[in-house]
Order: C-alpha cells, then structure tokens, then sequence
C-alpha cells in the first residue's frame, strides 16, 4: 500500500501553506518491524545473558520482571503512544504536551546523537570480523601471524602441557582483537594514529545506514523487513548448534541456576533496572518519533505489549544460544565456565569466536554470528539515527522537509557523526569508545530522562488526561497498571536505581587493570551532564519567559483539551503565561 495522508495531521501547517504533511507508515507490520528492530539489538545477545549468570541466575529474572512491568514497558508505551498522539518527534512533542518540560526532548537527542557516534564502531568491528573469516582458516584460530607475540599459546597445546598457571600466556584469539583489529594504544592519553581498515569498515556502516533511512519511513518500513527478521533465523540456527554441543547442559545450567542469596546486592537490581532501560530504546525519542508516523487510530497499546514479550523473550532465548556454547568450550579447555564467561565485545570478538575454532566447520559458523551481529546491531542504529532525524526535521518543518533537504540533513548529521567516530578507530580508540559508552548513554542519563517523562505525563499533564487521549485513539482505556506506573511506580524504581547507581558508582577502568587518567573521568561525566542538565535549564528558560505570569497565579491552568481530527490542542497544566507560550 502507498503511504496514506491522514487529514489532519498538521492543520496548522496546511492553513498556512507550509511543508508538505507527515507520511505514515505503509502499513502496521513496518511499524511492528521497525520497533522490533530498533530494541532487539546487541545488548540481547551480549549483555543481559551475561548479567543472569552473573548476578544470580534464575533469580535475576526476579528484578529483570519488577523493572520490566514497573518501568520498560509503561515508559515504552508512554513514548510510542506519545508520538501518535501528537504526531511529533522526540522533542516537538513535549512542546504540545506541557512546553515547561520540552528539556525531556533536548535531554534524549543529546543521549542518542551521542549513543549514534559510538554504537555504530561495534558494527565497524564486526564487520571487520566477518571480512576476515573469509580465509582457508580463521586468522584467530594459530598463532603463526605476524601480529602474534611469544606469549600466544594455541589452546590444544595449553590443554594437553596443562600451562595455565602462567599468567603471560595469552591465546591467539585475543592477541588477533588487540594487536590487530585494536592495535590498542597504553591508554588514552596515547591516541595514536587511525586504524584505516577500520576507519573504512565505518564509512561502509555509515553510507548502509544512510540509505537505510535517506527515504524516511519510506525505506526504513521496508528494510527492516530483512534486517529485523534474519537475525532471529540466524539465533535460531547457532541456538541448535549450541544446544547440539557436548558440555552445552553444563553450561546452561550455570546461566539458569538460580542463587537468592544475591538478591541481598543493590548492584543486582541496578544492572535489572539499566539493563530494561537500554534494551528497550526508552528515553532517546526514537520511540516517539517511530509512533508519530503512526495513524491516529491505530492500537499501539497491543502492540508494544506484544513487542514486550518479543524483546524479553529473545534476550532470555540468547542465553541458551550463549552459554551452550560457553560450556561447550569450558569443557574442550578444561576450565570452569567462570573463566570463559565474558560479556559485550569480549563475548562478541574473543569468547564467541575462540568457540566457533573450535566446532566443526568453524568458518561457517564464525561468518553466520557475524551476520547475526551486524544485522543486530544494524537496525538498532538505523532506527535510532532516523528517531534523531525526525526529531530534528520536526523542530524546523519549513525548513527542511521541502524538496532533498531532509536527504541532504541526513548526510550531513551522518558524516558528522562518522568524522567524531573515527576518534575511536584510532590505537586509543578503545579506551574513548568505553568512555563513551560507560558515561554518555549511561544508565544514569536514561532514569533521570525516564523520572521526568512520567512526572511531565503523568502529573504535570495528568494521568487521566492522558488515558483519555489513548481511549480516543485505540477505543478503550489501557490497563490501570500503566497509569499506577507512571504516577508512582516508576517514578519511585528510578529514583531507587539512580541513587543506588550513584552510591554504588565506580570510576572507568579498561580490562580490569588499566586506571582512566582524571581529566578523562572528568570528560565522562561532561558527556553525561550535557543530557541531565537539559531538563532543569528548559524549566528556567521557560519560567523566564512567562513573564512573571507565576505570580499572578496563570501558570498552573486547568486541563482542557479539544481533540480534532485526531490532532490535539490544550492547555495543560505547567503551560506557563498561556498568551506568551501557547
């Protein structure tokens, strides 16, 4: 189907003859797809099975489902439903809800204009990664490469001398991820020069998702076709290869076995709370620009439940896929799993593909999981520098939807983007791309957008007000957990998970061993501040601007709303100075 106009959608823009209308999506299944996409990425396959087995098992599960219900998916809907209802991005949309919190907006375009910098050299390495498996052998699997050093030690001659007290040795696989594909530096102050295959991996990631997007949801709605559904059928594949393994059971067990006792840890419910956070791309507008190309009446709220169990259900069916193979290993070495367990890059670049040498047909495998990788990871970027985009172009519609200029916007943000990332495809690159990852789109970002998105929602704008608008599109009221969470309960989860996060708050290290100089640590917190500090500034700026209209008592107003067309005006609560602002 052609992408419908909805009558309505920008009347303000068509009485004045402005930009052209907003598209919608062809159809349902784009939108279905394009979320899935966006939040089944590799945070599913690389971190939350690590953190089960990590932080108890089984009984991870038990705060993983507490912040779930109580926090990932009522802010997920919140979002999605958000962008519908307005048919605006991720920071325009705040302005027509309750214009005193439009830092909420600011504050997640800042969290993924810097998350779009850094996520994308993952890809850039797997990418790498895939190139290289097309050898007679791995280049990871010997140790007779020029990039190897004294110390690299196969592992069949490790298992048969039994040398692992050495602590030097180091295996091939390792040495391969840093003295080839990182070339790593001794730390950050020693940046070095550009890896340029690696520079060239990102361009290619960065022109693939240019046209993954160039279109708007033209072309996004129907590449994540491919891109959102071939990974499933890949993890599909390395789950029964993984599960078929000898020493397979032992190592789900491990992933699985419950242990309560660490219940008793904060740091156990932080990683559930951070961990639902991420893998649900809440708090970057991607969400509520990917619902503001929906139709008014379409029910969002059905989807993004089942959506929900999409997305938990394909991190929990990793973990199979994962620890298999991580028995399957510990096994063939002779080690407990506790020492071939990793997570992130370490499980992605060094366990996963240490493992895959040792299977039969390694090549195979070792190409299939790097396919699974890009394509993972693939969709997420695309999705979340469309949210981006689309927040933007909405903040200037005049301006840049009219003819090429959103294609021409896009490119522009995409190199941009791309010429700030090659600082982490450099000798140094590793210790800027953690810092990035450890401080800009930290879990602490992420709770303190979330707190205030159901403040603004749920009390500033009202709950009620809210559940009315979402009756009025989908023809019912929601559940009342969805309301009870955004006035209480999660409100309350991230407060507990942001106080904890900042008592429980340990400095970046690299490997365990290698300390961040201060000035980097000082650089960190800047990344993560330039996010929070948007939400405070936008209420100052707009109190300024109300023209002392506080103390004449005209700010708070009671809630009115005129739904036409499907398109809303009101004035809310917290609209401060109606005259000055609306």
């Amino acid at each position: 189907g052609q992408l419908g106009h909805i009558p309505g959608t920008r009347p303000e823009d068509e009485a004045e003859g402005k930009a052209p209308q907003r598209e919608k999506w062809a159809s349902k299944l784009d939108f279905v797809l394009s979320v899935a996409g966006g939040f089944v990425g590799l945070g599913n396959v690389w971190r939350f099975p690590y953190l089960c087995y990590k932080n108890g098992g089984g009984a991870f599960l038990i705060p993983y489902f507490i912040f779930l219900f109580g926090g990932g998916l009522p802010v997920f809907f919140l979002e999605v439903a958000l962008g519908q209802f307005t048919s605006e991005g991720g920071i325009t949309c705040w302005g027509k809800l309750c214009p005193i919190f439009t830092g909420i907006g600011y504050a997640s375009i800042v969290i993924v204009s810097l998350l779009n910098i850094y996520y994308i050299v993952i890809l850039a390495w797997g990418l790498y990664y895939l190139l290289q498996c097309f050898q007679h052998e791995l280049p990871w699997a010997r140790c007779r490469h020029s990039w190897n050093t004294g110390n690299c030690v196969e592992d069949t001659v490790r298992k048969n001398k039994t040398l692992w007290p050495s602590t030097n040795l180091t295996s091939p696989v390792t040495e391969f991820w840093e003295r080839n594909v990182l070339s790593i530096s001794s730390g950050i102050d020693e940046v070095g020069g550009l890896k340029w295959e690696l520079a060239l991996c990102l361009l290619a990631v960065w022109i693939i998702c240019f046209f993954c997007i160039w279109k708007g949801v033209k072309s996004t709605g129907k590449v994540v076709y491919f891109t959102a559904t071939f990974p499933f059928l890949m993890l599909i594949v390395l789950l029964v290869r993984g599960v078929t393994l000898p020493g397979a059971a032992e190592g789900i067990k491990f992933y699985l076995y419950p242990n309560l006792t660490r219940l008793k840890d904060p740091e156990v419910w932080i990683d559930a709370g951070t961990q639902i956070f991420f893998s649900y791309a809440i708090c970057l507008g991607a969400m509520t620009s990917l619902g503001s190309y929906n139709k008014y009446k379409y029910n969002c709220y059905r989807d993004c439940m089942l959506l929900g169990c999409l997305n938990s259900g394909t991190s929990f069916v990793s973990g199979f896929a994962i620890f298999s193979v991580l028995g399957f290993m510990a096994q063939e070495q002779g080690v407990a799993i506790a020492d071939v367990a990793e997570s992130g890059p370490g499980l992605a670049f060094i366990a996963y593909p240490k493992a895959v040498t040792m299977m039969p047909l390694p090549t195979v495998w070792a190409i299939l999981f790097f396919i699974m990788l890009l394509l993972l990871g693939l969709d997420s970027q695309f999705v979340e520098v469309e949210g981006q985009i689309t927040s933007l172009v909405d903040l200037y519609p005049s301006l840049l939807r009219k003819g090429y200029r959103r294609e021409i916007f896009i490119a522009v943000i995409c190199v941009i983007s791309y010429l700030l990332g090659l600082t982490m495809v450099t000798k140094g690159g590793m210790y800027v791309f953690q810092l990035f990852d450890y401080y800009a789109a930290s879990g602490v970002c992420l709770l303190w957008v979330a707190f205030f998105e159901c403040v603004a929602v749920a009390w500033v704008y009202g709950a009620d007000n809210f559940y009315d608008a979402i009756e009025d599109m989908i023809g019912y009221r929601p559940n009342s957990w969805m309301k009870w969470s955004w006035m209480l309960i999660t409100p309350v989860l991230c407060v507990g998970c942001f106080v904890f996060s900042l008592v429980k708050y340990k400095p970046l290290t690299y490997n365990k061993f290698y300390k961040y100089p201060d000035w980097s640590i000082g650089l960190g917190w800047a990344l993560a501040l330039t996010s929070m500090i948007c939400i405070p500034m936008m209420v100052v700026i707009k109190i300024i601007q109300s023209d002392g209209s506080l103390i004449e008592g005209k700010t708070f107003v009671s809630p009115r709303m005129i739904l036409e067309n499907g398109f809303i005006e009101k004035n809310c609560l917290g609209i401060l100075h109606i005259k000055s602002i609306l």
